[in-house]
């Protein structure tokens, strides 16, 4: 294959070198030691575009982790960067609070024209804090003040931003009247709550939904509202099964329950719909959306019923709600994902990339699972010789960097060891690669979806080639779990 921009490139200058070194040194010193991505992913970016980022050591990398899936178009996309140049051209306030702006009033106008048919024409949006958690927090007060209810529904292995711990929180321990959430388990096929997946294993979810919503003496009240990712993403890119969202819905409509959609990782066009929801044909009372709807700036807001907007003047209030710059790039990114049919077209480049996918459970023994939808794609590792947490019964998320091997020679113990194995060998490769799921054993490809069909060509080389550098140093050879 002929070489693309994204090529790692291993004659850098020592004058480069020096520097990118010295900048990580200087991190390594100063900065918190909460931070996560920069440990498994030793870089300094200095330039990027599209699929593209280099480093200050000089080596260019493919991105397929998207700023979290921040980067629907990738980096600097041209329209984006012409949308902010116009706004500080403009002279332009940046930060207007919760003030009206042409900005403000263009990105309403495109965020509703996207939304799902059903909710834009009866539909109120509150700009909160920029992150996902500010939004995640602001939906849930919304439902507690239109309801008059405290608790909440979520499902286990959601990644609700910062707010996932208190979402995980064991239901035994809540009290009745509390307002933490009570989690439920998520129907999926590789790792069975219930013992089966399918049909079967979605219907014995929501019948337990069902059963906990009707049975208010077993310590959990009516809730103020019930929270689902369409798709998990960092809880292991999960799709939903879409017939279970749809009997969640009916549960939920049934008793005067909010359906809150968290939309942030899967919206604008990610899982091959505009929003994830979509594939289910499910509208919901309220939808969190932050990440790409920023055109890559901190931007979050929720969308929900006009019934449900209860509040007082004042009563809900956010320093930052008005990045003028974010509303912008926000704009042009919404505009041009509908305008040129990308979900459409992540859609179909997804379903190719997890066809030859596919192969590699075929191939590896260490590849439990590769699923997904559009283009938000998960590989499952799993230790071939069954040692480790790896128990497929388990469910749950999980961040940060696993140990790697005391040596090159030794056997991972864990499937974690073997998805960061796999990340690091990607990244020696030119390729930038995520990791999730349950004990952070699932690599996820997040590529913008502006991707072409070379790139994606390329990426599914990198990986392949870092999946079998991984099961050599283990010791497995295709299909032979433990053969030398």
């Amino acid at each position: 294959m002929k070489a693309l921009a994204g090529d790692a490139d291993d004659d850098t200058a020592p004058g480069a070198r020096t520097a990118h070194e010295g900048i990580l040194r200087h991190q390594s010193a100063r900065e918190s030691a909460a931070r996560t991505y920069a440990r498994a992913l030793p870089i300094v970016p200095v330039r990027a575009r599209g699929l593209t980022i280099e480093g200050a050591d000089g080596r260019r990398y493919l991105d397929c982790l998207s700023g979290a899936g921040t980067l629907a178009l990738g980096h600097n996309h041209p329209v984006v960067l012409e949308a902010i140049r116009k706004v500080l051209d403009s002279g332009a306030p940046l930060n207007v609070l919760d003030l009206a702006t042409p900005v403000k009033d263009a990105f309403v106008t495109e965020l509703f024209r996207t939304l799902p048919p059903g909710l834009a024409d009866r539909a109120r949006v509150r700009f909160c804090g920029p992150a996902d958690t500010d939004a995640l927090e602001t939906a849930c007060e919304l439902a507690r003040a239109a309801t008059g209810r405290t608790g909440v529904l979520a499902f286990t292995g959601a990644g609700h931003g910062r707010a996932t711990e208190s979402l995980e929180a064991p239901w035994e321990s809540l009290d009745a009247g509390a307002a933490r959430a009570t989690p439920l388990p998520y129907p999926q096929d590789h790792r069975r709550p219930f013992g089966v997946g399918d049909e079967r294993g979605a219907d014995l979810a929501a019948r337990w939904t069902e059963s906990l919503l009707d049975d208010t003496g077993r310590g959990v009240p009516l809730p103020a509202g019930v929270i689902v990712e369409p798709d998990l993403g960092g809880g292991g890119v999960i799709p939903t099964p879409d017939a279970w969202l749809r009997r969640i819905r009916q549960l939920t409509a049934d008793r005067s329950v909010p359906l809150i959609v968290d939309e942030t990782q899967t919206g604008v066009g990610r899982t091959g719909a505009f929003w994830a929801v979509e594939h289910s044909r499910v509208t919901p009372d309220v939808m969190v959306l932050s990440k790409a709807i920023g055109g890559s700036l901190p931007l979050a807001v929720v969308v929900y019923r006009a019934d449900l907007d209860v509040w007082v003047p004042g009563g809900h209030a956010d320093t930052f709600p008005g990045n003028q710059l974010a509303m912008a790039a926000g704009t042009a990114t919404l505009a041009h994902v509908r305008e040129n049919n990308l979900a459409e077209r992540a859609a179909d480049l997804g379903a190719w990339m997890l066809s030859r996918l596919q192969g590699l459970v075929e191939e590896f023994a260490c590849v439990g699972d590769v699923r997904g939808r559009g283009l938000m794609i998960g590989m499952e590792l799993m230790n071939p010789d069954g040692s480790g947490s790896d128990d497929p019964r388990a469910l749950g998320g999980g961040a940060g960097a696993p140990a790697m091997p005391d040596s090159p020679r030794q056997p991972f113990r864990t499937a974690s060891e073997l998805a960061a194995a796999v990340q690091q060998e990607c990244l020696r490769r030119g390729l930038i690669v995520g990791l999730g799921g349950h004990h952070t054993s699932v690599v996820q490809l997040l590529p913008p979806l502006t991707i072409t069909d070379e790139q994606a060509a390329a990426v599914l080389e990198r990986l392949a080639d870092a999946v079998g550098a991984v099961a050599r140093c283990q010791g497995s050879s295709p299909l032979a779990p433990g053969a030398s």
